[in-house]
């Protein structure tokens, strides 16, 4: 049993079979229905056992399917014929738009805050060939920018919106693998303004500096958001010098960060622009700055002590040649040009004032040393990033929008968790690009069961004023869910036939583990058999 009673509890609660379901006509002939399936796929992926989904019949061998599921559920109704025509069945209805219902109704049922939202897109890469299908709607599983670094493998891209409020993701989209951030960005901006239109929630975009552009301008100025201002916008550069120069302006956030907003209008609509200084990137750029100038000092003593071994007919020559280096270089600069002249005589011997003197030569010498000054405001420079919004002012300040903007942390996180080396889909075993697609889809829902659950554990424990034990016996109020999963080893359903009669009990739930199940509700205490208070 372990922790998988929770999953299904959380599963049960949440009606994800129902939902999913209730978009699919029921084939009689079926076993189990497309929901199941899928709910399968998530106990199997909430394993982290690292088994593929082909494995799935023999992961649910050793399972208490009749608690987790239903009466007269058996382990090989989950064989990867019926799980590939799931995948398919998700992919022909919508990924975004079966997603999207679901995590709607699940947002609800759990109260999760959807005010600010977070946008961004990762790369999954895939071996095998996948050539283009037939189906000219389909994803292209092809190379691409590849956010894994695996620039030798095909990709597919996944867009991900998740809440604030737990990092609920509440849209989901696969992309072909060479998709462009930009273009996607764009779209989803663009679909986001017309749900406004329609009367939808409002939510303010929070995403990085890839959704702020000339293009996405018409639609940006329709909504709220908040986004990173990208390094290769000349102004931004100029509103950093700004903030340097304006020394006494500058607000101490805390003892990390300190900010500067100005007023403007810019791309043909107002906005607002927070220049952010950062204590842990001005770190980084010194660390980095160092390694650069000493790299750049290296190259100018090979090239020095070549130059100051050469020969010249005048000064203005050598100082000439002295210049073609020097521009190069950013930073250092020239202390000290000295030049020594040797004199060669037309007749061998000891000179005298009547030798005439066959030509002068010149060297140059040159002490350098480092630009402190540029080096500095280098540092100063690198600190600091730009934060672009339309918020008024009166309703969140410098502060808040850069509150708001380090929350986009729960959305990478969510990226982080779905490539896990112990997360049995980072190898991905379909052949057809619409399971690929599928099976991200699926995938997403892990990831939206996983935070649904650890919410709702950390929010019980912050209400009731309770703590759980880390992993050094430590008092913690705010564990992970996957710690919690650790904890709840050793959990076992047990069949016992006593006087030709079965009897089944769950064996090996201690103090804490009762503590731990009855967070998650009554549902999952009534899978592990115990009373909800």
């Amino acid at each position: 049993m372990d922790h998988f009673g929770l999953v299904a509890g959380v599963i049960k609660d949440l009606k994800i079979i129902e939902l999913i379901d209730s978009h699919f006509e029921k084939n009689e002939q079926e076993n189990i229905s497309t929901g199941e399936a899928i709910a399968g796929m998530i106990i199997n992926g909430l394993g982290f056992t690292q088994l593929p989904m082909t494995l799935t019949p023999k992961f649910f061998e050793n399972k208490p399917l009749d608690i987790l599921f239903r009466e007269g559920m058996q382990a090989s109704y989950f064989n990867r014929f019926k799980l590939g025509r799931a995948l398919d069945d998700v992919y022909l209805y919508g990924i975004e738009a079966l997603f999207s219902r679901i995590a709607l109704h699940v947002c609800e049922k759990e109260g999760v805050k959807m005010d600010y939202s977070h946008l961004d897109t990762s790369s999954f890469s895939v071996t095998g060939e996948y050539l283009p299908d037939s189906d000219e709607n389909e994803i292209r599983i092809t190379h691409g920018y590849s956010k894994d670094h695996r620039p030798d493998l095909k990709q597919a891209v996944l867009e991900l919106i998740v809440t604030q409020d737990g990092a609920i993701p509440f849209i989901c989209q696969c992309h072909d693998g060479n998709a462009s951030d930009n273009t996607v960005f764009k779209d989803r901006v663009a679909g986001f303004v017309e749900q406004i239109k329609k009367g939808s929630q409002p939510t303010c975009v929070v995403m990085d500096s890839k959704g702020y552009t000339k293009k996405n301008a018409p639609y940006l100025m329709q909504m709220s958001f908040i986004t990173r201002v990208p390094a290769s916008f000349a102004l931004e550069g100029t509103m950093i010098d700004q903030a340097l120069r304006f020394k006494d302006q500058w607000y101490d956030i805390n003892d990390d960060y300190r900010c500067q907003s100005f007023e403007l209008g810019y791309l043909n609509f107002d906005q607002r622009w927070v220049v952010i200084w950062s204590q842990g990137a001005f770190e980084r750029a010194v660390s980095n700055l160092a390694r650069q100038t000493e790299k750049e000092k290296s190259r100018i003593e090979k090239s020095l002590k070549t130059l100051q071994n050469q020969e010249f007919d005048s000064k203005e020559e050598a100082l000439n040649a002295f210049e073609k280096i020097a521009e190069t270089w950013k930073f250092h600069k020239v202390e000290e040009v000295t030049y020594e002249e040797k004199i060669k005589y037309a007749k061998p011997g000891r000179p005298t004032p009547d030798t005439p003197i066959k030509k002068i030569e010149f060297y140059i010498k040159v002490n350098v040393t480092e630009n402190k000054e540029y080096i500095f405001e280098q540092q100063q420079r690198n600190a600091c990033f730009v934060l672009a919004t339309n918020i008024d002012p009166k309703k969140v300040n410098d502060e808040g929008i850069l509150c708001n903007y380090k929350k986009q942390a729960g959305v990478e996180k969510g990226f982080r968790f779905l490539k896990d080396p112990l997360f049995f889909t980072s190898s991905f075993f379909v052949t057809k690009p619409s399971r690929i697609a599928g099976l991200l889809m699926v995938m997403t829902l892990f990831l939206m069961v996983y935070n649904i659950a650890q919410r709702r554990m950390r929010k019980e424990l912050e209400e009731k004023q309770e703590t759980i034990p880390n992993q050094i016996g430590k008092a913690i109020k705010n564990p992970t869910l996957r710690w919690v999963f650790q904890i709840l080893e050793g959990i076992n359903f047990v069949k016992m036939k006593v006087d030709n009669e079965v009897k089944c009990i769950i064996n090996g739930i201690n103090s804490l583990h009762k503590k731990i199940i009855r967070l998650f509700g009554e549902t999952t205490c009534l899978i592990y058999q115990i009373s909800p208070t």
